[in-house]
Protein backbone atom coordinates (compact mmCIF):
# COMPACT_ATOMS: atom_id res chain seq x y z
CA UNK A 1 0.00 0.00 0.00
CA UNK A 2 2.79 2.39 0.97
CA UNK A 3 4.61 1.74 -2.30
CA UNK A 4 1.46 2.33 -4.35
CA UNK A 5 0.71 5.61 -2.59
CA UNK A 6 4.30 6.77 -3.04
CA UNK A 7 4.12 6.09 -6.77
CA UNK A 8 0.84 7.99 -7.04
CA UNK A 9 2.43 10.95 -5.23
CA UNK A 10 5.49 10.84 -7.46
CA UNK A 11 3.46 10.66 -10.67
CA UNK A 12 1.07 13.41 -9.61
CA UNK A 13 4.07 15.50 -8.59
CA UNK A 14 5.62 15.02 -12.03
CA UNK A 15 2.33 15.97 -13.67
CA UNK A 16 1.81 19.12 -11.58
CA UNK A 17 5.43 20.23 -12.04
CA UNK A 18 4.98 19.72 -15.77
CA UNK A 19 1.85 21.89 -15.64
CA UNK A 20 3.85 24.55 -13.82
CA UNK A 21 6.53 24.49 -16.52
CA UNK A 22 3.90 24.72 -19.24
CA UNK A 23 2.23 27.64 -17.45
CA UNK A 24 5.60 29.41 -17.27
CA UNK A 25 6.14 28.78 -20.97
CA UNK A 26 2.66 30.06 -21.83
CA UNK A 27 3.19 33.14 -19.68
CA UNK A 28 6.51 33.81 -21.37
CA UNK A 29 4.86 33.53 -24.79
CA UNK A 30 1.88 35.63 -23.68
CA UNK A 31 -0.35 32.74 -24.65
CA UNK A 32 -3.15 30.63 -23.13
CA UNK A 33 -1.85 27.54 -21.31
CA UNK A 34 -4.96 25.47 -22.12
CA UNK A 35 -3.67 23.88 -25.39
CA UNK A 36 -0.41 22.99 -23.66
CA UNK A 37 -2.27 21.28 -20.80
CA UNK A 38 -4.26 19.24 -23.32
CA UNK A 39 -1.13 18.15 -25.18
CA UNK A 40 0.47 17.20 -21.85
CA UNK A 41 -2.51 14.95 -21.18
CA UNK A 42 -1.96 13.25 -24.53
CA UNK A 43 1.71 12.70 -23.71
CA UNK A 44 1.07 11.28 -20.21
CA UNK A 45 -1.95 9.10 -21.09
CA UNK A 46 -2.12 5.53 -22.31
CA UNK A 47 -0.48 5.33 -25.73
CA UNK A 48 1.35 8.61 -25.18
CA UNK A 49 5.08 9.32 -25.26
CA UNK A 50 5.45 9.10 -21.47
CA UNK A 51 2.48 7.14 -20.07
CA UNK A 52 1.96 7.40 -16.31
CA UNK A 53 -0.34 5.21 -14.21
CA UNK A 54 -2.28 7.93 -12.39
CA UNK A 55 -4.87 7.30 -9.73
CA UNK A 56 -7.71 7.70 -12.23
CA UNK A 57 -10.49 8.34 -9.71
CA UNK A 58 -8.49 11.06 -7.96
CA UNK A 59 -7.66 12.86 -11.18
CA UNK A 60 -11.22 12.48 -12.51
CA UNK A 61 -12.73 13.97 -9.36
CA UNK A 62 -10.17 16.77 -9.46
CA UNK A 63 -11.13 17.47 -13.07
CA UNK A 64 -14.83 17.69 -12.15
CA UNK A 65 -14.02 20.07 -9.30
CA UNK A 66 -12.08 22.19 -11.79
CA UNK A 67 -15.14 22.67 -14.02
CA UNK A 68 -17.34 23.43 -10.99
CA UNK A 69 -14.95 26.09 -9.67
CA UNK A 70 -14.50 27.67 -13.09
CA UNK A 71 -18.24 28.18 -13.44
CA UNK A 72 -18.70 29.28 -9.82
CA UNK A 73 -16.06 31.98 -10.24
CA UNK A 74 -17.75 33.06 -13.46
CA UNK A 75 -21.05 33.37 -11.61
CA UNK A 76 -19.45 35.65 -9.03
CA UNK A 77 -18.98 38.26 -11.74
CA UNK A 78 -22.75 38.73 -12.25
CA UNK A 79 -25.83 39.49 -10.19
CA UNK A 80 -29.10 37.62 -10.59
CA UNK A 81 -30.71 40.66 -12.19
CA UNK A 82 -27.93 40.91 -14.76
CA UNK A 83 -28.21 37.22 -15.61
CA UNK A 84 -31.99 37.39 -15.99
CA UNK A 85 -31.72 40.39 -18.29
CA UNK A 86 -28.99 38.71 -20.34
CA UNK A 87 -31.02 35.52 -20.74
CA UNK A 88 -34.10 37.43 -21.89
CA UNK A 89 -32.17 39.50 -24.39
CA UNK A 90 -30.00 36.54 -25.43
CA UNK A 91 -32.77 34.08 -26.29
CA UNK A 92 -32.67 34.89 -30.04
CA UNK A 93 -28.89 34.40 -29.95
CA UNK A 94 -29.38 31.02 -28.29
CA UNK A 95 -31.76 29.98 -31.07
CA UNK A 96 -29.31 31.10 -33.78
CA UNK A 97 -26.50 29.26 -31.97
CA UNK A 98 -28.54 26.03 -32.03
CA UNK A 99 -29.64 26.41 -35.65
CA UNK A 100 -26.08 27.01 -36.85
CA UNK A 101 -24.25 24.40 -34.78
CA UNK A 102 -26.52 21.38 -34.22
CA UNK A 103 -27.30 20.50 -37.88
CA UNK A 104 -23.64 20.10 -39.01
CA UNK A 105 -23.09 17.20 -36.61
CA UNK A 106 -26.47 15.66 -37.38
CA UNK A 107 -25.92 15.84 -41.15
CA UNK A 108 -22.33 14.58 -40.87
CA UNK A 109 -23.50 11.54 -38.91
CA UNK A 110 -26.13 10.72 -41.51
CA UNK A 111 -23.63 11.16 -44.37
CA UNK A 112 -21.29 8.74 -42.60
CA UNK A 113 -24.06 6.16 -42.66
CA UNK A 114 -24.72 6.21 -38.93
CA UNK A 115 -28.09 5.49 -37.33
CA UNK A 116 -30.35 8.53 -36.75
CA UNK A 117 -29.79 8.32 -32.97
CA UNK A 118 -25.98 8.25 -33.36
CA UNK A 119 -26.21 11.21 -35.77
CA UNK A 120 -28.43 13.03 -33.24
CA UNK A 121 -25.71 12.53 -30.62
CA UNK A 122 -23.05 13.94 -32.96
CA UNK A 123 -25.30 16.99 -33.43
CA UNK A 124 -25.15 17.53 -29.67
CA UNK A 125 -21.36 17.19 -29.74
CA UNK A 126 -21.02 19.94 -32.37
CA UNK A 127 -23.64 22.18 -30.76
CA UNK A 128 -22.44 22.83 -27.24
CA UNK A 129 -19.40 24.92 -26.36
CA UNK A 130 -17.13 24.14 -23.42
CA UNK A 131 -18.06 26.25 -20.40
CA UNK A 132 -14.89 25.09 -18.64
CA UNK A 133 -12.47 26.08 -21.40
CA UNK A 134 -14.24 29.38 -22.09
CA UNK A 135 -14.45 30.39 -18.42
CA UNK A 136 -10.72 29.75 -18.01
CA UNK A 137 -9.93 31.61 -21.22
CA UNK A 138 -11.95 34.70 -20.25
CA UNK A 139 -10.22 34.79 -16.86
CA UNK A 140 -6.75 34.36 -18.40
CA UNK A 141 -7.29 37.17 -20.88
CA UNK A 142 -8.90 39.53 -18.34
CA UNK A 143 -12.12 39.62 -20.35
CA UNK A 144 -14.65 39.05 -17.55
CA UNK A 145 -15.74 42.70 -17.67
CA UNK A 146 -15.52 43.09 -21.47
CA UNK A 147 -18.69 44.29 -23.27
CA UNK A 148 -19.12 41.03 -25.18
CA UNK A 149 -18.78 38.76 -22.12
CA UNK A 150 -22.43 39.00 -20.91
CA UNK A 151 -23.56 37.76 -24.32
CA UNK A 152 -21.07 34.89 -24.19
CA UNK A 153 -22.36 33.95 -20.72
CA UNK A 154 -26.00 34.07 -21.80
CA UNK A 155 -25.25 31.75 -24.75
CA UNK A 156 -23.39 29.31 -22.49
CA UNK A 157 -26.20 29.27 -19.93
CA UNK A 158 -28.81 28.75 -22.64
CA UNK A 159 -26.75 25.88 -24.05
CA UNK A 160 -26.52 24.27 -20.61
CA UNK A 161 -30.27 24.72 -20.14
CA UNK A 162 -30.78 23.06 -23.53
CA UNK A 163 -28.72 20.16 -22.20
CA UNK A 164 -31.23 19.84 -19.33
CA UNK A 165 -33.74 18.87 -22.03
CA UNK A 166 -31.40 17.07 -24.44
CA UNK A 167 -29.51 14.70 -22.10
CA UNK A 168 -32.51 13.14 -20.31
CA UNK A 169 -34.28 12.71 -23.66
CA UNK A 170 -31.26 11.01 -25.26
CA UNK A 171 -30.69 8.79 -22.22
CA UNK A 172 -34.30 7.59 -22.35
CA UNK A 173 -34.14 6.93 -26.12
CA UNK A 174 -30.92 4.95 -25.75
CA UNK A 175 -32.31 2.59 -23.11
CA UNK A 176 -35.69 2.38 -24.83
CA UNK A 177 -37.92 3.82 -22.09
CA UNK A 178 -41.13 5.67 -22.85
CA UNK A 179 -41.65 9.32 -23.62
CA UNK A 180 -43.30 9.89 -20.23
CA UNK A 181 -40.03 9.14 -18.43
CA UNK A 182 -38.20 11.67 -20.60
CA UNK A 183 -40.83 14.35 -19.96
CA UNK A 184 -40.69 13.84 -16.19
CA UNK A 185 -36.88 13.92 -16.12
CA UNK A 186 -36.79 17.07 -18.24
CA UNK A 187 -39.43 18.81 -16.12
CA UNK A 188 -37.48 18.09 -12.91
CA UNK A 189 -34.28 19.49 -14.43
CA UNK A 190 -35.89 22.71 -15.66
CA UNK A 191 -37.83 23.21 -12.42
CA UNK A 192 -34.59 22.88 -10.46
CA UNK A 193 -32.83 25.51 -12.55
CA UNK A 194 -35.82 27.87 -12.33
CA UNK A 195 -36.07 27.49 -8.55
CA UNK A 196 -32.38 28.09 -7.93
CA UNK A 197 -32.35 31.09 -10.27
CA UNK A 198 -35.37 32.57 -8.48
CA UNK A 199 -33.70 32.14 -5.09
CA UNK A 200 -30.44 33.62 -6.43
CA UNK A 201 -32.23 36.72 -7.73
CA UNK A 202 -34.65 37.22 -4.85
CA UNK A 203 -32.56 36.29 -1.81
CA UNK A 204 -28.95 36.94 -2.83
CA UNK A 205 -28.43 39.48 -0.03
CA UNK A 206 -29.75 37.07 2.61
CA UNK A 207 -27.59 34.21 1.31
CA UNK A 208 -24.52 36.43 1.26
CA UNK A 209 -25.09 37.38 4.91
CA UNK A 210 -25.44 33.71 5.90
CA UNK A 211 -22.15 32.82 4.22
CA UNK A 212 -20.28 35.89 5.48
CA UNK A 213 -17.66 35.59 8.24
CA UNK A 214 -14.70 37.67 9.31
CA UNK A 215 -12.36 34.66 9.15
CA UNK A 216 -10.98 33.84 5.70
CA UNK A 217 -10.66 30.20 6.76
CA UNK A 218 -14.35 29.93 7.68
CA UNK A 219 -15.43 31.74 4.52
CA UNK A 220 -13.25 29.47 2.34
CA UNK A 221 -14.61 26.25 3.85
CA UNK A 222 -18.20 27.49 3.81
CA UNK A 223 -18.10 28.68 0.21
CA UNK A 224 -16.19 25.72 -1.19
CA UNK A 225 -18.37 23.21 0.65
CA UNK A 226 -21.57 24.96 -0.41
CA UNK A 227 -20.49 25.00 -4.06
CA UNK A 228 -19.66 21.28 -4.07
CA UNK A 229 -22.83 20.35 -2.19
CA UNK A 230 -25.21 22.27 -4.44
CA UNK A 231 -23.36 21.21 -7.60
CA UNK A 232 -23.85 17.60 -6.51
CA UNK A 233 -27.55 18.17 -5.82
CA UNK A 234 -27.93 19.75 -9.27
CA UNK A 235 -26.24 16.75 -10.90
CA UNK A 236 -28.58 14.39 -9.05
CA UNK A 237 -31.56 16.28 -10.47
CA UNK A 238 -30.23 15.89 -14.04
CA UNK A 239 -28.92 19.45 -14.19
CA UNK A 240 -25.26 20.10 -14.99
CA UNK A 241 -23.13 20.45 -11.84
CA UNK A 242 -21.46 23.36 -13.63
CA UNK A 243 -24.81 25.15 -13.97
CA UNK A 244 -25.49 24.57 -10.27
CA UNK A 245 -22.12 26.05 -9.34
CA UNK A 246 -22.67 29.00 -11.67
CA UNK A 247 -25.98 29.80 -9.98
CA UNK A 248 -24.35 29.63 -6.54
CA UNK A 249 -21.88 32.24 -7.75
CA UNK A 250 -24.79 34.38 -8.96
CA UNK A 251 -26.39 34.12 -5.50
CA UNK A 252 -23.39 35.66 -3.71
CA UNK A 253 -22.98 39.41 -4.02
CA UNK A 254 -21.15 42.41 -2.61
CA UNK A 255 -17.94 42.24 -0.55
CA UNK A 256 -18.46 38.51 0.17
CA UNK A 257 -18.28 37.73 -3.54
CA UNK A 258 -15.03 39.68 -3.83
CA UNK A 259 -13.46 37.90 -0.84
CA UNK A 260 -14.63 34.47 -2.04
CA UNK A 261 -13.15 35.18 -5.46
CA UNK A 262 -9.78 36.08 -3.97
CA UNK A 263 -9.70 33.00 -1.71
CA UNK A 264 -10.70 30.49 -4.38
CA UNK A 265 -8.51 31.68 -7.26
CA UNK A 266 -5.58 29.35 -6.37
CA UNK A 267 -7.92 26.35 -6.02
CA UNK A 268 -9.59 27.21 -9.31
CA UNK A 269 -6.28 27.42 -11.16
CA UNK A 270 -5.04 24.10 -9.75
CA UNK A 271 -8.18 22.07 -10.42
CA UNK A 272 -8.82 23.73 -13.79
CA UNK A 273 -5.37 22.65 -14.95
CA UNK A 274 -6.14 19.11 -13.74
CA UNK A 275 -9.37 19.19 -15.76
CA UNK A 276 -7.56 19.96 -19.00
CA UNK A 277 -4.84 17.42 -18.19
CA UNK A 278 -7.44 14.73 -17.49
CA UNK A 279 -9.22 15.49 -20.75
CA UNK A 280 -6.01 14.79 -22.65
CA UNK A 281 -5.32 11.68 -20.57
CA UNK A 282 -8.57 10.13 -21.76
CA UNK A 283 -7.48 10.24 -25.39
CA UNK A 284 -5.48 7.36 -26.86
CA UNK A 285 -3.43 9.00 -29.63
CA UNK A 286 -3.64 5.77 -31.69
CA UNK A 287 -7.41 6.23 -32.16
CA UNK A 288 -7.07 9.68 -33.71
CA UNK A 289 -5.45 9.20 -37.19
CA UNK A 290 -8.33 7.21 -38.82
CA UNK A 291 -10.90 9.90 -37.97
CA UNK A 292 -8.63 12.94 -38.05
CA UNK A 293 -9.61 14.22 -41.49
CA UNK A 294 -13.35 14.03 -40.75
CA UNK A 295 -12.84 15.59 -37.31
CA UNK A 296 -10.79 18.50 -38.64
CA UNK A 297 -13.23 19.14 -41.50
CA UNK A 298 -16.19 19.15 -39.13
CA UNK A 299 -14.18 21.25 -36.70
CA UNK A 300 -13.34 23.93 -39.27
CA UNK A 301 -16.98 24.12 -40.38
CA UNK A 302 -18.38 24.44 -36.85
CA UNK A 303 -15.64 26.83 -35.81
CA UNK A 304 -16.97 29.13 -38.53
CA UNK A 305 -20.59 28.63 -37.43
CA UNK A 306 -19.71 29.41 -33.79
CA UNK A 307 -17.76 32.46 -34.93
CA UNK A 308 -20.81 33.61 -36.89
CA UNK A 309 -23.18 32.92 -33.98
CA UNK A 310 -21.05 34.87 -31.49
CA UNK A 311 -20.50 37.74 -33.90
CA UNK A 312 -24.22 38.04 -34.70
CA UNK A 313 -25.26 37.79 -31.04
CA UNK A 314 -22.96 40.56 -29.88
CA UNK A 315 -23.55 42.85 -32.83
CA UNK A 316 -27.32 42.80 -32.24
CA UNK A 317 -26.79 44.20 -28.72
CA UNK A 318 -24.46 46.96 -29.87
CA UNK A 319 -21.00 45.45 -29.30
CA UNK A 320 -18.43 46.57 -31.88
CA UNK A 321 -17.14 44.39 -34.69
CA UNK A 322 -13.96 43.25 -32.94
CA UNK A 323 -15.90 42.46 -29.78
CA UNK A 324 -18.11 40.27 -31.93
CA UNK A 325 -15.07 38.44 -33.31
CA UNK A 326 -13.72 37.94 -29.80
CA UNK A 327 -17.05 36.47 -28.68
CA UNK A 328 -17.26 34.14 -31.66
CA UNK A 329 -13.69 32.90 -31.21
CA UNK A 330 -14.25 32.31 -27.49
CA UNK A 331 -17.28 30.12 -28.21
CA UNK A 332 -15.39 27.80 -30.60
CA UNK A 333 -13.98 25.48 -27.93
CA UNK A 334 -15.89 22.25 -27.26
CA UNK A 335 -15.19 20.14 -24.21
CA UNK A 336 -16.77 18.40 -21.25
CA UNK A 337 -20.41 18.20 -22.41
CA UNK A 338 -19.43 16.99 -25.86
CA UNK A 339 -17.45 14.13 -24.34
CA UNK A 340 -20.37 13.24 -22.03
CA UNK A 341 -22.75 13.11 -25.03
CA UNK A 342 -20.39 10.93 -27.05
CA UNK A 343 -19.86 8.71 -24.02
CA UNK A 344 -23.58 7.94 -23.87
CA UNK A 345 -23.49 6.63 -27.41
CA UNK A 346 -20.25 4.68 -26.93
CA UNK A 347 -21.51 2.96 -23.77
CA UNK A 348 -24.70 1.98 -25.63
CA UNK A 349 -22.72 0.59 -28.59
CA UNK A 350 -24.47 2.86 -31.10
CA UNK A 351 -21.55 3.58 -33.43
CA UNK A 352 -17.95 2.37 -33.31
CA UNK A 353 -16.43 5.63 -34.60
CA UNK A 354 -18.51 8.01 -32.47
CA UNK A 355 -16.09 8.08 -29.54
CA UNK A 356 -12.90 8.53 -31.56
CA UNK A 357 -14.41 11.11 -33.93
CA UNK A 358 -15.89 13.13 -31.07
CA UNK A 359 -12.63 13.02 -29.13
CA UNK A 360 -10.54 14.17 -32.10
CA UNK A 361 -13.10 16.87 -32.89
CA UNK A 362 -13.22 18.18 -29.30
CA UNK A 363 -9.45 18.09 -28.92
CA UNK A 364 -8.96 20.00 -32.18
CA UNK A 365 -11.41 22.75 -31.19
CA UNK A 366 -10.28 22.86 -27.55
CA UNK A 367 -6.86 23.79 -28.94
CA UNK A 368 -8.01 25.93 -31.90
CA UNK A 369 -10.45 28.02 -29.82
CA UNK A 370 -7.91 29.43 -27.31
CA UNK A 371 -5.32 29.93 -30.07
CA UNK A 372 -7.71 31.88 -32.30
CA UNK A 373 -9.04 33.87 -29.34
CA UNK A 374 -5.51 34.83 -28.33
CA UNK A 375 -4.66 35.83 -31.92
CA UNK A 376 -7.70 38.12 -32.08
CA UNK A 377 -6.89 39.72 -28.70
CA UNK A 378 -4.01 41.93 -29.94
CA UNK A 379 -6.17 43.03 -32.87
CA UNK A 380 -8.79 44.36 -30.46
CA UNK A 381 -6.21 46.48 -28.64
CA UNK A 382 -4.15 47.68 -31.58
CA UNK A 383 -6.95 48.26 -34.08
CA UNK A 384 -9.90 49.67 -32.17
CA UNK A 385 -13.05 50.30 -34.15
CA UNK A 386 -13.78 54.03 -34.35
CA UNK A 387 -16.81 55.20 -32.38
CA UNK A 388 -19.69 56.69 -34.28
Amino acid sequence: MTTDISLVFIELGVAVISLALLARLANWWGFSAIPLYLVAGLAFGNGGLLPLQFSENFVRVGAEIGVVLLLFMLGLEYTGEELGANLRSGLPAGVVDFVLNFPPGLIAGLLLGWSPLAAWLLGGVTYISSSGVIAKLLAELGRLSSPETPTIISILVLEDLAMAVYLPLVAVLIIGQGLAAAVVSTFVALATVGTVLFVAVRYSTVLSRLVAHQSDEVLLFTTFGLVLFLAGIAQRLHVSAAVGAFLVGIALSGPIAERAHKLLVPLRDLFAAIFFLFFGLQVDPATLPPVLLAAVGLGVLTALTKLLAGWWATRRVGVDRLGGLRAGAALIARGEFSIVIAGLGVSAGLEAQLGALSTAYVLFLAILGPILTRIIEPLSTTQPEPKV
